[in-house]
């Protein structure tokens, strides 16, 4: 189970690695791109597409449950309330969040960069279950 707070929206990721790269790609462009602004990510996923790449290289079914934004904050783990905000923030911005995010701009600064199948087929075997 991938219990995540998306409000059925969806939720941007990217690589650890990427965001580096995609900051070597600004440097290399030079003072002309000082003051703009570059949003970046790897892939832009439903809550469902997560979970089935996950039961891709996990090698077992994983299905996607869209938990209550109240309910993920009381976790209790530390930062569980500021995790909550966070999602529940972007959920309310939706499209206007994702439109500062782009694959597009991510991959012309880092054409390496990683969607999140490829970086679970090299990472899977890394996450606890359980």
């Amino acid at each position: 189970m991938l219990a995540l707070p998306l409000g059925g929206g969806r939720l941007p990721g990217i690589a650890a690695e990427d965001i580096g790269k995609c900051a070597f790609g600004i440097f290399r462009r030079g003072p002309e791109v000082a003051g703009q602004r570059f949003g970046i990510a790897g892939e832009i996923l439903s809550g469902p597409e997560y979970a089935a790449a996950f039961a891709r290289h996990l090698g077992a079914p994983v299905s996607f449950y869209d938990m209550p934004f109240d309910d993920y904050r009381a976790l209790g783990f530390p930062g569980a309330d500021d995790m909550g905000n966070m999602y529940e923030h972007h959920s309310i911005l939706g499209e206007e969040f994702l439109r500062l995010r782009s694959p597009e701009v991510a991959r012309a600064l880092n054409p390496a960069l990683q969607t999140f199948d490829v970086w679970l087929g090299a990472n899977a075997s890394r996450i606890p279950l359980g």
